[in-house]
């Protein structure tokens, strides 16, 4: 039986530490080989008002999985009178994962929020694997957001100029890869919550970066 590659997710998201907080970012195409059978599909969810989920694989696996994890940080909140910390929300989806590796959810996963130590960005796939890192991108056009990202992502950089660079970014693996289309999805949290950038301050900025 030949293997199925869980990697080739026609999709694009990324997630990066922003000195004020996080910057999370999706296009908004679904496909089914080479029809585009959505143009405005959610793949940037709010989990907690400081925990964002960023998705590419299955729809009906990534919405089951962002349910879960709702509802598990939801509980915490209600058992412990906290806000589950970004950490241990990477902890439990690694679980949650790896307990179906052998028949496994096909997943890549994105997870990023703000808690009381500050940024925190990780790469989740679909065997349970979760990778902590300053930046990182998932799904078909990632190719293209790390390019973006290696050339202009800088420590210590502003949430503001971060959604500058996830524009930049987005838009490069919507040009190059034809599984990534739509408009762009951007959400940005740091200590005052979760925070969507409007789609008509999305517009502005593009139009100002000339893409």
């Amino acid at each position: 039986m030949e293997e199925k590659d869980v990697t080739k997710t026609g999709t694009t998201t990324l997630g990066m530490i922003c000195k004020d907080g996080v910057v999370m970012a999706t296009e908004t195409r679904a496909t089914m080989g080479t029809l585009i059978a959505h143009k405005t599909t959610k793949k940037l969810y709010q989990i907690d008002e400081h925990l964002g989920l960023a998705t590419a694989g299955l729809v009906g696996d990534l919405q089951i999985l962002a349910r879960y994890l709702n509802a598990e940080a939801n509980l915490y909140r209600l058992k412990r009178d906290q806000k589950i910390p970004v950490k241990s929300a990477a902890t439990l989806m690694s679980n949650i994962l790896n307990q179906r590796k052998f028949y496994p959810y096909y997943v890549q996963l994105i997870l990023a929020g703000f808690d009381n130590t500050g940024g925190h960005v990780y790469s989740l796939d679909a065997a349970g694997g979760a990778i902590p890192d300053k930046y990182t991108a998932g799904g078909s056009g990632s190719p293209y957001v790390f390019g973006v990202l290696e050339d202009t992502y800088q420590e210590g950089l502003s949430t503001d100029a971060g959604v500058d660079i996830a524009i930049r970014a987005i838009t490069a693996a919507k040009n190059r890869d034809s599984a990534s289309g739509g408009m762009i999805n951007i959400a940005v949290i740091t200590k005052d919550g979760f925070k969507e950038v409007s789609e008509e301050e999305i517009k502005k900025r593009i139009e100002k970066l000339g893409k």
